[in-house]
């Protein structure tokens, strides 16, 4: 963000408080060469580095695990359109959907469908690919530039009939051929949002001059080496006789799977489980898991208060604050890591949890208060679902409860919880019991868990985050607890970090400062992207440590946040470190170019820099990826200032505040620009909307202040000020325009006493003691 506090530029319109970044961090493929492997034998003998061998020559020896995967979920992650692989009706059936009907039919053996094509009209489209399987198949259509685009109808697999992906996951949206979300624009592009976690070794290969793909794999889908790595060596070591085989815990494999400890398992699984944003291609070696990828925290609009899976997840975030990941336990526990399927499939539903917990505790009536199935009872009915006899006694329905995802995909929440319908009054985060008892309240429920397990309850984060996220300064301790607290699961400790920065408060900026150099590198990472300086000389002196951070993600937002500082100010011998790790930062926008928020991240970098040419070419890109992607906008204006094209600025501004009314930034943004163009009514005339829009943003109201003293309206203009100071009573800029306020009313009294207030709050500062100087000058 840009700095709003620096006195150099404080008097400028540059100082909107817009978003400047956005946390897509990927990376470009040159960087990473020496971490990828290669397919074939002609690779290996040009880098002499282990290479993919497909596959299927794991069969002969490993028959057992072949056939454990044949049929699975990752075999039939992606396959090529044959008769074998399509599940959908393509026997000239049709679908009807806004009006118009779509058509699927084959030609040639091929299969083909009658849509909306890129420009809205409906066009013939060739399907080149099946991917995913159960409970849904969707269907990859080429075009040109290498990509692969997928197609919105898709197949309900379970009951064997077409629907429309809008219908169920954008009802509430228009999506036309110009949205970004439209099936042939970049959000349903494979290239970039699915193709890494579908096939095997998976090189997307983007052009980021030309904007092109080359994308290639080894396996169409997750085979052996997509867990395991390249196999040549292990080939090489499996042909060997026995006793020539050198002693080797990994048998010649590049990726070590077993013997590991849950959180190295569990990081092995993230690589695809996570909802995440990715570096680069997958390097198969990393010692931590922030050097590929960049985790999403707990935050909105992804998970619930407490936690709880809102958005679609992938299981790692979930997983990782639950006490059973605590306790080291690891995916493999419960899922057989070659079929997918639970490892405990016989007797009763509850035999997957009993492998650890107590049936004689847990798997009875005076635990769960639930019947069991096959035992008498009626089904309950809550609206239009209906839930049997047996349900309620189930451990995944109460501990792991689940939401719809593409419509007809039900994903189960993994951080395996105790319902809490208290929680549900407090944070607005849903609960078990209410998710089968629709019809009853979260009080309801709350009694009834008193009755049976006493009032007792732990405290939860899930109430310090839910009132963060209001904003509710009552907040502030307790996320500095969590933050600090170790018992703590890390991915919480890091949300409450990422929290603590809407709060401009001492105790959570030293928390914030303190975790700058916590063990961990996801705390370490989120306390860079949420450090707020006091000063450019603090920023140097607590970033500049991290350019060096051993972990990828770490010294590249380290470099990025110290990119707002002009180089002029930096020490000579941390030039190189501050270069080459901006360097990777660049890399990494450039590797996902294709999405908007990347572009617009490289924008923000090239303005920092002065680069003012190349930081429009970037926003532009970005605009054209995604025509309401409102922050490069406002970004753009502001580059647009700095090049003297202000007329240019205003129409962009003015635009936003058509298509965008809810962007409030954007009424002040245009005030400042209006008033530094001369057009002060203006100015004001904004202003005043912003701040009737954002009551709580201080610089508002200052310079609103500094319009009414330009047109002579003390009153107002006192008005305006001390709606800043209450809103920022330490701010040395809006304390001394009051004072300079008294000072040339001739009201000695009310500047000594403000001139004692500076010395107060900034001791340093030597501008309050000027000022009682010269209070005791003007009386002599």
């Amino acid at each position: 963000m840009i700095d709003q506090t620096n006195t150099e530029t404080r008097n400028s319109w540059k100082n909107m408080g817009l978003v400047s970044s956005f946390l897509i961090v990927l990376s470009f493929p040159l960087y990473l060469i020496i971490n990828h492997f290669p397919a074939g034998d002609e690779a290996s003998v040009l880098y002499g580095q282990p290479y993919f061998t497909k596959g299927e020559s794991c069969i002969e020896c490993h028959r057992v695990e072949y056939d454990l995967w044949h049929g699975s979920d990752h075999e039939l992650a992606m396959a090529h359109a044959t008769e074998e692989s399509v599940l959908g009706d393509f026997n000239d059936a049709s679908f009807e959907y806004n009006g118009e009907m779509h058509r699927f039919f084959k030609r040639n053996e091929r299969f083909f469908v009658y849509t909306n094509g890129p420009d809205g009209k409906m066009d013939e489209f060739e399907i080149k690919y099946t991917f995913g399987v159960r409970p849904l198949q969707q269907y990859l259509v080429g075009f040109e530039g290498g990509r692969l685009q997928c197609l919105p109808l898709t197949w309900d697999s379970d009951k064997n009939e077409w629907y429309h992906m809008a219908d169920t996951v954008y009802r509430d949206e228009n999506i036309d051929h110009t949205n970004w979300l439209y099936w042939t624009n970049q959000a349903q592009n494979w290239n970039g949002m699915c193709a890494d976690c579908h096939s095997t070794n998976l090189l997307k290969a983007y052009d980021f001059k030309a904007d092109t793909f080359h994308t290639s794999w080894s396996d169409i889908n997750v085979n052996c080496e997509a867990c395991h790595g390249p196999g040549s060596e292990h080939l090489k070591w499996a042909k060997l006789p026995e006793m020539a085989r050198l002693a080797d815990e990994s048998f010649g494999l590049m990726v070590q799977t077993c013997d590991l400890d849950n959180r190295i398992y569990v990081d092995r699984c993230a690589r695809c489980h996570a909802r995440r944003a990715v570096f680069s291609d997958f390097p198969i070696y990393t010692s931590d898991l922030l050097d590929y990828m960049s985790p999403t925290l707990l935050i909105e609009p992804f998970y619930f208060p407490d936690g709880q899976i809102l958005e679609e997840d992938y299981v790692y975030a979930s997983f990782t604050q639950s006490k059973m990941y605590m306790t080291d336990i690891k995916c493999n526990d419960c899922h057989d890591v070659h079929s997918l399927k639970l490892v405990e499939e016989v007797l009763t539903a509850n035999d997957l949890c009993l492998q650890c917990h107590r049936a004689d505790i847990y798997d009875t009536y005076n635990h769960h208060f639930h019947k069991k199935a096959g035992e008498e009872g009626t089904a309950l009915i809550a609206g239009n679902k209906s839930y049997a006899v047996g349900e309620g006694a189930l451990c995944i329905n109460c501990h792991m409860p689940g939401r719809y995802y593409m419509g007809v995909d039900f994903r189960r929440d993994h951080s395996l919880r105790i319902p809490r319908p208290d929680l549900s009054i407090t944070t607005t985060s849903p609960n078990a019991c209410n998710d089968c008892h629709s019809e009853n309240t979260a009080e309801w429920a709350v009694d009834y868990i008193n009755k049976w397990y006493g009032l007792s309850r732990r405290p939860h984060f899930g109430n310090v985050f839910a009132a963060a996220r209001h904003g509710d300064t009552s907040s502030i301790k307790g996320l500095v607890k969590i933050a600090l607290d170790e018992l703590f699961p890390v991915i919480v400790r890091a949300t409450a970090i990422y929290e603590l920065e809407k709060f401009n408060n001492s105790l959570g900026r030293q928390t914030v400062i303190s975790s700058l150099s916590d063990p961990e590198s996801i705390i370490r990472h989120q306390a860079v992207q949420s450090y707020i300086p006091e000063s450019t000389e603090e920023m140097i002196s607590l970033l500049t440590p991290l350019l060096n951070d051993p972990v990828k993600a770490v010294r590249m937002q380290a470099a990025f946040r110290m990119s707002s500082i002009p180089v002029a100010q930096m020490d000579s011998s941390i030039l190189r470190e501050f270069y080459e790790s901006l360097t990777e930062y660049r890399e990494v926008m450039e590797y996902t170019g294709e999405f908007s928020a990347s572009r617009h991240n490289l924008g923000v970098v090239y303005h920092n820099l002065g680069m003012h040419e190349k930081a429009e070419e970037n926003l532009l890109a970005a605009i054209r990826i995604d025509d309401e992607f409102y922050p490069s906008m406002a970004n753009l204006a502001i580059v647009y200032n700095q090049q003297g094209k202000n007329d240019e600025a205003e129409k962009l501004l003015r635009k936003m505040l058509v298509d965008f009314p809810e962007q409030y930034d954007a009424h002040y943004s245009l005030g400042l620009l209006l008033a530094e163009k001369g057009d002060y009514g203006g100015s004001l005339e904004s202003l005043l909307i912003a701040a009737e829009l954002m009551p709580e943003h201080a610089r508002v109201w200052y310079n609103q202040a500094m319009l009414y003293q330009y047109f002579g309206e003390d009153e107002k203009y006192l008005e305006a000020l001390n709606k800043a100071l209450s809103l920022e009573p330490r701010n040395l800029e809006y304390i001394y325009a009051l004072a300079e306020y008294y000072y040339h009313m001739e009201d000695f009294q009310k500047v000594k006493d403000i001139a004692n207030k500076m010395i107060e709050y900034h001791p340093d500062d030597p501008i309050g003691r000027q000022l009682l100087q010269n209070v005791s000058d003007m009386k002599k």
